[in-house]
């Protein structure tokens, strides 16, 4: 007999069977970082305005293109 304190359930991102009534929290966390990159990609057009003034970049563009920089300097080496 099955306890009725615990439902199995489906979790709604990737339709796998659920331990809980709940989604799985991996896959919370993978859709939201989803989601962000999505809306970094939409916006980044607005931050990177470099047309008006190349000094005047946000903090999260200047943090990208550091790791971007030093990303490419580890492969080179």
């Amino acid at each position: 007999m099955v306890n009725p304190k615990y439902s199995m359930g489906t979790c709604s991102i990737c339709k796998k069977i659920s331990a809980t009534d709940n989604d799985h929290l991996h896959c919370v966390e993978k859709r939201r970082i989803e989601l962000e990159n999505l809306q970094l990609k939409d916006t980044i057009t607005e931050k990177l305005d470099l047309g008006k003034d190349p000094n005047n970049m946000g903090k999260e563009i200047k943090a990208l293109l550091g790791h971007m920089a030093r990303e490419k300097e580890s492969k080179s080496e």
